[in-house]
Order: C-alpha cells, then sequence, then structure tokens
C-alpha cells in the first residue's frame, strides 16, 4: 500500500493538471468577469457607503452645531447660576426621553439639564478641555446610543469655563444609514446580474466563431468538404488559415506517400516478374536471376525507405543540426572503413542546418564515402558559412573525375559509372538528391579546383 501511494497521488495531480488545462472557455471567461465585476462592486459600494453614510452623518452634526450655537449665543449668568434668555424652540427639550437632550455644566456650580435628561445626566470629563467643537458617539444610555456635541465656553460676566452639551438619539441617523445599505446592496446586486449577463452574453457571441470553426472541422472529418471558409473575423482567420494550411500539408505528404507507393510498387513488379518467369520456365541460370532482381529491388526498397524516412522525420519537427557534429562522425567511420582513403575537413564549426541529424549523417556518409571508394585516396570536405539562407557542404576528391555530359546521370536512381567492379548500389546520389530536395536543399555536381577530381556540392537551408 505504501509503494502505491504515490503513483495514486501522482495520477490525481495528472488529472487535476487535466481539467485545469482543459474546460469550458466560456465558462472561463464569465468567470473572471464574474470575479472582476464582484471584486469592483465591492470595492464600489464600499466606498459609496462611506461616502453617503458620512454625509448623513455630517448633516446630523450640523444641526446639533446649530443648537449648541444657538444654546451658548441665548445663555447668561443669573443669580443661581447659567440660564436662557430665551428657550430652545425645540420641544423635545421638554418631553422626558425623547432622545434630544441638552446640559450646562461647570466646575463646582449645579449642572443646568434639559427637561428630557429627566433623571439622568449626561457624562462630563474633566480631563480635557474642548476650546473647540468636539463630537463624539456614546453609548452611556442604556438602549439609546447617543450623539453628542459639546464645547467648552467661558460667559461674559463668569470666571467659570462652562462646558455645552447638546445630544441626540442616534435611531435616526441609524435608520438612515441602514435604509442607504439595504438600497446599496439591492441596486449593487442587480447591477452586478446585469453586467454578469452581459459578459455571459459577450463571451457566448464572442467564442461563437470557434463554434463553428468546430463544425467546420467536423464537416471536414466527415468529408462533406475540404476547408474550412475564409469569412471568419479577422481574430479567427490565422487560425483558420493554420489550419488549412495543416490540411493541406497532410494532403500533400498523403499524396507524396501514395506516390511514393506506387512507385515502389511498379519498381518491384518488372524483378518479380523477371523471377516468376524463370522459375516457370525453370531456367537454368535461376539463381543468378534472383541474386540480380533481388539486388535490385532492395535498391528500390532502401531508396524509398530513406525517403520515407526524412520525410516522416520532417513532418515530426522542424530539426536544427550542427553540421560538424556530423562531419566529424563521418569522417572517423569513413577513415576506418577505407584504410587507404585519408579525410579531412574545415571550415565553419558553428553552422547550423534545418535537416534531422540522421538524415543529415546519410547523405555526408554516402557522399564522403563515394568520394573515399572512387577516389584516389584523398577526400576534403569543408562547411562554408551561410550564406544567403544556406549553408554549403563541399565533398571534394583527387579521382578522375566525371565528363559534364556523364554527370546528371549519377542521379539516376541505380545508375552507376563505375565499372571496376566495386560493391555499391547505384543509388547514393540519388538518395542524397531526394532527401536534400524533401528539406528544401538541393545537390549539385563539378571539378575540384584543388584535387582536381570530382566536387559535390550539397546546400541546405540555415538552421
Amino acid at each position: 500500500m505504501n509503494d502505491a501511494a504515490p503513483v495514486i497521488e501522482a495520477a490525481e495531480e495528472a488529472v487535476e493538471v487535466r481539467a485545469h488545462r482543459g474546460g469550458s472557455l466560456t465558462r472561463r471567461m464569465i468567470g473572471v468577469a464574474a470575479i472582476w465585476i464582484g471584486v469592483l462592486l465591492l470595492i464600489g459600494g464600499y466606498a459609496l457607503d462611506r461616502v453617503l453614510s458620512r454625509s448623513i452623518v455630517e448633516n446630523f452634526d450640523a444641526q446639533l452645531e446649530f443648537v449648541l450655537k444657538a444654546m451658548i449665543a441665548a445663555s447668561e449668568i443669573g443669580p443661581d447660576g447659567v440660564r436662557f434668555i430665551r428657550p430652545p424652540a425645540d420641544q423635545r427639550f421638554l418631553e422626558p426621553y425623547s432622545g434630544a437632550y441638552f446640559q450646562i455644566s461647570g466646575a463646582g456650580q449645579e449642572t443646568f439639564p434639559s427637561r428630557s435628561l429627566w433623571d439622568r445626566r449626561l457624562t462630563v470629563d474633566a480631563g480635557h478641555q474642548d476650546n473647540s467643537l468636539h463630537k463624539r458617539d456614546s453609548g452611556e444610555f442604556s438602549g439609546e446610543p447617543l450623539r453628542i456635541l459639546e464645547r467648552d465656553v467661558v460667559l461674559p460676566g463668569s470666571k467659570v469655563r462652562w462646558r455645552f452639551q447638546v445630544a441626540q438619539s442616534r435611531d435616526a441617523i441609524d435608520g438612515q444609514i441602514l435604509e442607504l445599505r439595504s438600497i446599496l446592496v439591492r441596486s449593487f446586486a442587480a447591477l452586478g446580474l446585469g453586467l454578469l449577463f452581459l459578459a455571459a452574453l459577450q463571451a457566448i457571441y464572442g467564442l461563437w466563431p470557434l463554434r463553428r470553426v468546430r463544425r467546420e472541422v467536423a464537416a471536414i472529418r466527415s468529408g462533406t468538404q475540404t476547408r474550412i471558409a475564409d469569412d471568419f473575423p479577422r481574430e479567427i482567420n490565422p487560425l483558420v488559415d493554420e489550419i488549412n494550411e495543416l490540411l493541406a500539408h497532410s494532403e500533400a505528404q498523403a499524396e507524396e506517400a501514395r506516390r511514393h507507393a506506387g512507385n515502389l510498387a511498379h519498381a518491384l513488379k518488372t524483378p518479380l516478374t523477371v523471377i516468376t518467369n524463370a522459375a516457370t520456365a525453370h531456367s537454368p541460370d535461376l539463381d543468378t536471376t534472383v541474386i540480380r532482381e533481388a539486388s535490385a529491388m532492395r535498391r528500390q526498397v532502401d531508396h524509398h525507405l530513406a525517403r520515407a524516412r526524412a520525410i516522416g522525420r520532417r513532418a515530426s519537427a522542424q530539426a536544427r543540426t550542427r553540421v560538424w557534429d556530423s562531419v566529424e562522425p563521418v569522417q572517423r567511420a569513413v577513415s576506418t572503413l577505407y584504410h587507404q582513403a585519408t579525410v579531412d575537413i574545415a571550415g565553419d564549426r558553428k553552422a547550423q542546418v534545418r535537416v534531422e541529424r540522421q538524415d543529415l549523417d546519410e547523405m555526408l556518409g554516402n557522399l564522403v564515402e563515394n568520394a573515399a571508394k572512387y577516389g584516389g585516396g584523398r577526400v576534403f570536405v569543408t562547411v562554408e558559412p551561410p550564406a544567403g539562407g544556406m549553408v554549403a557542404i563541399l565533398v571534394e576528391d583527387d579521382g578522375p573525375g566525371i565528363a559534364q555530359s556523364e554527370r546528371d546521370e549519377l542521379f539516376t536512381r541505380g545508375k552507376r559509372l563505375d565499372t571496376t567492379g566495386k560493391p555499391g548500389t547505384g543509388l547514393g546520389l540519388a538518395i542524397v538528391r531526394d532527401v536534400a530536395e524533401i528539406y528544401s536543399g538541393r545537390v549539385s555536381l563539378d571539378e575540384s579546383e584543388d584535387l582536381g577530381g570530382l566536387m559535390v556540392r550539397l546546400d541546405l537551408p540555415v538552421g
């Protein structure tokens, strides 16, 4: 069980990764929009609530401040302490526990409360002086939160510092704030749902062309059409173009495969017919005929297999290969196989070509081996620096060379100009040419100026 636990955990992680990478693009867009809308509405709602709540409280304080100033203006020193020249206009100050209160107090003096306080008194903090207006919330009355404004004043004819206090129950502003928040919540919820609906509509409508692409790809798979239409929005057109290019590339590869299969079948048909006829007629040289025709078939099979491998590797990836990494192993292999030949290499060690490493090894191996086999003993390989988007690889030998009129024949499948009986299939240069063309390269023959023999020039695209 302990050994199985890591495997189970790895499988669960893989499923989670696949689930995260997959899923619905529409749901992702709607989810992101919902999160963003929710965050913005929360921030905006909080800010708006703070501003409006503060405005309600400030308006409430302004009314209390007006009452406080009126009290101070109407106060004077009488025989028994502070008194009003004219009583406050607000009748709530006369009703017990009405929610509106005032109180005037001084050190060593009798407190002058409003009748509404009845048997209660407002708390006076003697530890500080309120030379300017002081606002505060108080919970000193049980079940009745208060908003209190207070200020210390020295009245004419008195040396006592009197503290004027006016208070009012917060029930009114708390109710207003609660109602305000209720309205904000309902309004922002409706706004959020509306925005979310619009985001969903936008995502569905915006991604609708992708659903059409899916339907057209399904139609291509079913065989009802061969290409995706090009009447898509600008943002989708590059994807459509790439899909159509991929379809064209796949069709070209399939056609190329069919053509090579047909060529191979045709090339094998004649040798098989010859063997069958010789066997049917009980020809006395049947063994010689079988060997000869089997060799011809092997050459054809080798040729078409080389092309098929190159096409498959080119389709699987756009490889990058450093030429020097292939030239050195080929030099060692050919020098070991042909002791009489000396292979020298020179040139650009950093040049790269856009060719699969195995195909480059096969092309260089064919060229260098031919030069060592049919030359006079010296082979020179030069890797030229990139020029014009191509890298040139020159393979020269000191052999007798080949006449200009006969050079084109070397690219014919199975064609050999050598009559010395050295082993070979006659397909080396043909394979090199075919593989090079698959990678948009080319092969040409010329005379070596330094060694006097044949020079093969292999041009391949820069990697």
